[in-house]
């Protein structure tokens, strides 16, 4: 009975019932894309990070997290320390310098990187050759229509793209160690360095032993720094992605709440006739409530389904810049956030309707 009542009633008004809930639509849609986002960005940092092949990172001391960047400060001549110590095989240094946030231009000793990683796998062109010289992976050379032999700007200079890379490894954008140096004026100077141990049963003493021998840097396991890229390690994401649930129940319960107190107004002399018949308070409270979680259901599924659309359009527009994954564990978080905000919405309206006298609202025009 109830279940028929409230379909009918969708039914009657059409364009109202899809407005409200594409609208409830909208913040389920903005908290998916959020996650994904969040998700996407720091699953894509541990793959480039795990593609590496180091087993312990050696960072400044004053870098406090994974993201974190402190500039170049580290003394190249470290590097030939820490390879002399025992079970080390090999340890590279890494010049980091910011762009366009979350980009990255990273400079390297390519044949280090090589022997430590494995190599990056080109899919077109080849290593770098010349100071000028600069690889870019599959993702930036999609997003800004790249092939090998065009010419990037940055940092005031013109690079020449020598190679395109399969994304997963270090960064997207790679030069010359030294060049990036000289441009950083920190000759002699690296941000941080990667180090390979023999055996992973000897990770543990390295580790123990660079600590010691350098106190003023910070050693980390790269399994325990790659794990370091997690919503609740990066500041201030925990938070901002709360903040946006609760725009989402705000919206969710503006848009039910004004939406069912028309509907109330629009049916008065319905509900008159309903208590006319003997229906109680409870039922007629009811009916105003289940329509609304009927639209909050129908707004939760279309906000899943929009969210692959930002799915989509990221992934077509600005793969290199941001990236994002769906992720369904969310679906029902966000579709029980959406459900908790028509309900609220639906208490005023749905009390209203319920207070109603019935001769009262027989003789409403």
């Amino acid at each position: 009975m109830t279940g028929k009542l409230v379909l009918e009633n969708l039914k009657h008004r059409p364009m109202r019932s899809l407005l409200t809930v594409l609208l409830v639509a909208v913040p389920v849609t903005l908290q998916l894309t959020l996650v994904g986002l969040t998700h996407g960005m720091l699953e894509d940092s541990q793959q480039r990070q795990a593609g590496i092949g180091a087993d312990l990172i050696v960072r400044p001391s004053t870098v406090t997290s994974a993201i974190g960047m402190s500039g170049v400060t580290i003394p190249e001549h470290v590097i030939d320390k820490i390879e002399e110590q025992p079970h080390v095989v090999l340890a590279i240094g890494e010049v980091a310098h910011a762009l366009d946030l979350p980009l990255v231009l990273m400079g390297i000793d390519l044949p280090s990187f090589d022997r430590m990683s494995g190599g990056f796998h080109y899919l077109k062109g080849g290593p770098l050759r010349s100071p000028n010289d600069i690889l870019i992976d599959d993702l930036y050379a999609g997003q800004r229509h790249l092939k090998v032999g065009d010419t990037v700007k940055l940092l005031n200079r013109d690079w020449r793209v020598a190679g395109i890379f399969q994304t997963g490894k270090l960064a997207r954008l790679v030069v010359d160690m030294h060049v990036l140096e000289d441009l950083e004026a920190a000759t002699g100077k690296v941000s941080q360095i990667y180090v390979k141990v023999d055996k992973p049963e000897n990770i543990a003493s390295v580790e123990e032993n660079l600590a010691r021998l350098m106190p003023n840097f910070k050693t980390i396991r790269m399994q325990d720094f790659i794990a370091m890229f997690n919503a609740g390690q990066v500041p201030g994401i925990r938070e901002f992605t709360w903040v946006v649930v609760g725009i989402g129940v705000v919206i969710g319960f503006a848009v039910v709440c004004l939406s069912m107190y028309m509907a109330v107004l629009q049916r008065t002399r319905e509900i008159g006739i309903l208590k006319a018949l003997g229906a109680s308070k409870g039922f007629i409270l009811g009916i105003i409530l289940a329509e609304a979680l009927f639209m909050g259901v129908g707004g939760t599924i279309l906000g899943v389904i929009l969210s692959f659309g930002s799915y989509w359009l990221i992934h077509v527009l600005v793969p290199a810049s941001i990236q994002m994954v769906i992720v369904p564990e969310w679906w029902p978080i966000a579709g029980l956030i959406t459900l908790g905000g028509a309900a609220l919405g639906a208490v005023y309206p749905g009390l209203s309707a319920a207070r109603h006298d019935p001769i009262e609202a027989l003789a409403y025009e």
